[in-house]
């Protein structure tokens, strides 16, 4: 998978912190590091951490599109946007486009707002160019037709000189009133969250990252996750063949986690997210939930579920990382978004973990087959704590690997569905 971090936007190791103002500077591209050398000292959340401020935009937050659209014309906020057209700001860009696209079904829009080339990520299958968007999209709504996206955020970095990028998230309600990949329509109303990641410049986005709560969606329209796993694995082994190449592990050969040593004194919120990553994910260390979300956080996980509390927070890592004991976490990107005061963040974070389905949890009995697990997460950081997060992977994806590269008879009517290319059900 292309990392992004090649220099097209700007990455700034750090916000100065409180009362260190002396020598700040702002513009569009955020707050500027003070020295040379505090940016090159930093090289580690240099390579992982952007920031940005809400300020500079309209948030999104609890509004929906509609919500968005009735701003009056003088409060929105205005950003540099050259060769966007007349979009006011980039959370502007994304609002309308997907309302134009989704909506009022403006499908010829895509050819304005993606470029030829596009790559786009999802798991480990990649569907490339524009007209694989188009279908994809077409695709989508011949199944669900009256799709409506409920609840939104767009956390964002970056500027029109070097490229934007934002982290998406939305809940969309639907009807399946015509056939998708998983099996005939079958009427019935399902709810399914989403996140994509975009980069884009000059009114095109140009690489996207999509991850979709597809098992979810599988049962709600009454299949069997497990039956289409199967079936879907087959259909796409020229597409991802299964992982064969050396698995990246850790305690399994005899390497523990590197342990994270916070780069600056007091509360930074990059250090903050880095040190939760190192100690709760890669460590396995669940007892310092309790450091770092509030007593009464709340993460909404995937197929709906609502975790509340330490208690509950620590079960669901128990679970996941029960089914790859030993896999390696890997943070590809932090996106973080000021929210009025250094202790307030909204916060975007795309993961990994790769290696082997070894243990009994989430994912069932174990394979010893080589998985990779690709999510997002979108973090509310209040006062120094997480006070609400949205977990987000795609359970169907890995489940098609679990199942990948072995023999099952094809009945004619699996056969109807069959995919060859990257376009799932849902993308963004």
């Amino acid at each position: 998978m292309k990392n992004e971090n090649n220099g097209n936007e700007e990455k700034m190791s750090r916000q100065p912190q409180k009362n260190d103002t002396s020598n700040e500077k702002s513009s569009d591209k955020g707050v500027i590091p003070q020295t040379v050398t505090e940016k090159a000292s930093n090289h580690e959340l240099d390579n992982l951490v952007y920031y940005a401020d809400s300020n500079n935009v309209n948030a999104v937050d609890s509004k929906d599109d509609d919500d968005y659209l009735s701003i009056p014309e003088k409060d929105l906020k205005k950003q540099s946007m050259n060769g966007f057209g007349d979009y006011h700001n980039i959370v502007d860009y994304i609002v309308r486009i997907t309302r134009q696209i989704w909506k009022e079904k403006d499908i010829g829009l895509i050819y304005d707002t993606y470029s030829h080339g596009v790559q786009i990520h999802r798991g480990l299958i990649n569907s490339h160019g524009v007209n694989e968007v188009i279908s994809g999209t077409l695709q989508t709504l011949q199944a669900f037709p009256d799709r409506t996206g409920l609840g939104w955020s767009v956390i964002w970095s970056g500027n029109d000189e070097d490229g934007y990028f934002t982290s998406h998230r939305g809940r969309s309600v639907a009807t399946n009133l015509g056939d998708t990949l998983y099996g005939p329509a079958t009427g019935k109303r399902v709810v399914f969250r989403t996140t994509a990641d975009c980069l884009i410049h000059e009114n095109k986005i140009y690489e996207e990252w999509l991850v979709m709560d597809t098992f979810h969606l599988v049962q709600q329209l009454g299949f069997d996750p497990i039956e289409i796993a199967k079936r879907t694995a087959k259909q796409t082994e020229k597409l991802a063949p299964p992982l064969k190449f050396g698995t990246a592990e850790t305690a399994e050969e005899g390497l523990a986690p590197k342990k994270y040593i916070p780069k600056f004194q007091g509360f930074e919120i990059g250090d903050f997210i880095l040190e939760m990553f190192n100690k709760v994910w890669e460590r396995r260390s669940f007892n310092y939930v309790k450091n770092f979300y509030e007593d009464n956080a709340v993460i909404h996980y995937v197929c709906n579920k609502d975790l509340v509390g330490h208690s509950e927070i620590q079960g669901m890592f128990i679970s996941l990382f029960a089914s790859i004991p030993n896999g390696k976490v890997i943070v590809e990107r932090v996106t973080c978004n000021k929210k009025g005061s250094d202790k307030d963040w909204d916060v975007a974070v795309r993961w990994r973990i790769q290696g082997i389905h070894g243990g009994i949890g989430y994912f069932g009995d174990p394979s010893g087959k080589p998985i990779e697990i690709n999510g997002m997460n979108h973090f509310k950081v209040r006062n120094e704590k997480i006070q609400e997060e949205w977990m987000l992977f795609d359970g169907m994806e890995v489940l098609r690997q679990i199942y990948s590269g072995e023999e099952e008879e094809t009945t004619d009517s699996e056969e109807n569905f069959t995919s060859e290319d990257g376009n799932f059900t849902g993308v963004s």
